[in-house]
């Protein structure tokens, strides 16, 4: 009777394992795909209510949940703002140096604040910097007026804007991103405008600040000290931007750089600054371990051979002119193919003289490009050149 009690024992045990084993194989969704609540890829779980990763250079998308689901965005706004900025000023349409006295409108804003006074001057670059560490909407509505003339101008330059770059489930009603009817994007959306952002890499100095001062032309300085902690505490990281509102939650706009490769995650509702700055570490790590860059061209490395002639016996050889990383998938090197596109309207070439480009294709789709020369003094082949070489090919019994 004993033995019996122990057998069935034992194979209670049996069972139950084999019952957790299979719960824990159906929880985890195989690498590559999500499973059906949008939450899991592989043994990545994001609490928040929805986020994507992906690699900024590409565009490609390495994981998402809920991606395309709209939500109040709050500061993670003001990337707009600043995106509408930076590329005025890249554009030589606005300096950093340019003076903007704040307005009594600029002032009575809410929420997060660099303190400005009515009447107060300060410099386009020192509002960027109480933009994007402190938050302030005090200095975004002072530069959104600056550049629109009002904050409801501005807003319409952010809402075209949006539009020319692909953001189809956004509208803004503000550029600072407190709650308001209707001001809604999403997780894809915000990714569109952050890689836009880091085509101006002047902006990742004020973004990846921890702390700053300001105190000229003021009679107490103030302290800025950036919202995104991950500035700090996340190897890497020198954006972009966070948020939050009651409606909205926690949101965050995160990049990091390592090794040569940049990653940038998205969250948007997440409970509480703890989540979302862990799902944000969570998915960017999960990126750089899935990437790696490759130096595919060397400076002064041979590209190309070009015969001149039919013969083969006169060429030119097309060389790099710089080094091209490229940021692809571990294990894709393979997929990597070149293309040189080369001046052909020109006589000739001197050694050393810029010729064209070459361009790079990874999976078929252009990943960079850098100039190429020539290595040596070249006088193309005239029409008269080309027939001389085809009767001499005739006589030396090559056709």
């Amino acid at each position: 009777m004993k033995k019996l009690a122990g057998k069935l024992i034992c194979l209670c045990i049996c069972m139950l394992l084999s019952i957790s084993t299979i719960s824990g194989v159906v929880k985890a969704a195989p690498e590559g795909g999500n499973n059906p609540s949008g939450e899991t890829k592989g043994n990545i779980n994001v609490d928040a209510s929805s986020a994507i990763l992906i690699e900024p250079n590409s565009g490609k998308v390495i994981f998402e949940k809920n991606s395309h689901q709209k939500f109040a965005p709050a500061s993670v706004t003001k990337i707009m703002t600043m995106l509408i900025s930076m590329e005025r000023i890249d554009s030589g349409k606005m300096k950093l140096s340019d003076k903007v006295t704040a307005s009594e409108n600029a002032k009575k804003m809410g929420g997060s604040s660099m303190l400005l006074d009515t009447g107060e001057v300060r410099t386009v670059e020192e509002l960027l910097k109480g933009i994007a560490i402190a938050s302030g909407n005090d200095a975004a509505v002072a530069m959104a007026e600056y550049i629109g003339g009002s904050e409801e101008a501005f807003v319409k330059l952010m809402n075209d804007e949006a539009q020319r770059i692909g953001m189809k489930d956004t509208q803004f009603k503000n550029c600072t991103g407190l709650s308001a009817e209707g001001h809604l994007t999403t997780a894809y959306d915000i990714s569109l405008m952050s890689r836009e952002l880091l085509k101006h890499p002047q902006i990742l100095k004020y973004t990846g600040t921890y702390m700053e001062t300001i105190s000229e032309g003021r009679k107490s300085p103030i302290g800025l000290v950036n919202h995104n902690k991950l500035v700090r505490f996340f190897k890497g990281c020198d954006g972009l931007k966070t948020g939050f509102t009651d409606e909205a939650k926690y949101c965050i706009s995160a990049t990091a750089t390592r090794d040569g490769i940049r990653m940038l995650a998205v969250i948007m509702g997440a409970p509480s600054f703890k989540v979302r700055n862990r799902d944000a570490s969570m998915l960017l790590n999960y990126g750089f371990s899935k990437y790696e860059s490759k130096k595919v061209l060397t400076k002064d490395m041979d590209i190309e051979k070009i015969n001149i002639d039919k013969k083969g016996e006169k060429y030119y050889i097309v060389k790099a002119s710089a080094d091209l990383n490229v940021v692809m998938e571990k294990g894709e090197e393979g997929k990597i193919t070149k293309k040189c596109f080369l001046d052909d309207n020109v006589k000739g070439f001197k050694k050393g003289e810029i010729i064209g480009f070459c361009e790079v294709y990874l999976n078929g789709k252009p990943c960079g490009k850098i100039q190429v020369y020539c290595d040596r003094d070249v006088k193309k082949m005239g029409l008269w050149d080309n027939f001389k070489s085809s009767i001499s090919k005739v006589f030396d019994g090559g056709i």
